[in-house]
């Protein structure tokens, strides 16, 4: 019987992609496991299986070989509609590319993963006015994406991401469009909400900063697991 509180799990995952004749193994039986509420760190240099891995648990790639579990399901056993399903209502995102809708407000923006998730409105504008306060963006709501700065569109990503009470948040190399001032605003920010809410955060990254205030930091080397520390 698997632990409740392991809330992404993998076993021997292999990725290879293959262009032409040339075969190039991204992951070699990766094993790991991530339990709720941690604060962890993939890294590593550019080519070791990072973004691969952080693609994988999201469900946006598949692996060659080897399986996933999230929250207890294993996700290769679901369907497309399933997975789709299951990446809204369990997985936050927090892309380096902010990946805010251009003509929707910071309202909207936030509000729309609930909208497809047919969250009452008015559950909808308690949940946005929550976690504006939480993130520093009181008083927002009606700006556009274009009238805000890289570190509030990043702050929106996260609030976005937060607010339909996922599992997990998965964020790609969050800081990596920001200044260094910025970007350790943002993470100390995520930090807080980390040890506030118990969410589980995974990030891919490269950057120093991250790996500072990882609590947990996994470093890949060639597609493998090469060392794995809690602090």
């Amino acid at each position: 019987m698997q632990d409740k509180s392991v809330v992404i799990k993998t076993e021997n995952l292999d990725k290879t992609y293959q262009t032409g004749e040339i075969n190039f193994q991204a992951l070699q039986s990766v094993s790991l496991e991530i339990k709720q509420g941690e604060f962890t760190a993939i890294a590593g240099p550019s080519g070791s299986g990072k973004t691969t891995l952080l693609n994988i648990l999201s469900g946006l790639d598949t692996p060659s070989a080897g399986t996933v579990w999230l929250s207890g399901h294993s996700i290769g056993q679901m369907s497309g509609t399933e997975l789709s399903d299951f990446r809204r209502d369990k997985i936050g995102f927090v892309f380096q590319s902010f990946n805010l809708i251009p003509v929707l407000n910071v309202e909207e923006n936030i509000e729309y993963i609930m909208l497809l998730q047919g969250v009452p409105s008015e559950v909808r504008k308690e949940r946005v006015a929550k976690i504006l306060g939480e993130v520093g963006l009181e008083g927002k709501q009606k700006r556009f994406p274009k009238q805000l700065s890289g570190g509030q569109q990043q702050r929106v990503a996260v609030a976005r991401a937060m607010v339909t009470e996922p599992d997990i948040i998965l964020a790609d190399e969050p800081t990596a469009n920001l200044d260094s001032v910025t970007g350790r605003a943002l993470l100390d920010l995520m930090r807080d909400l980390n040890e506030k809410f118990g969410r589980t955060f995974v990030f891919s990254t490269h950057d120093q900063m991250i790996m500072d205030r990882a609590k947990r930091l996994i470093s890949l080397k060639d597609g493998q697991i090469a060392e794995d520390q809690t602090r």
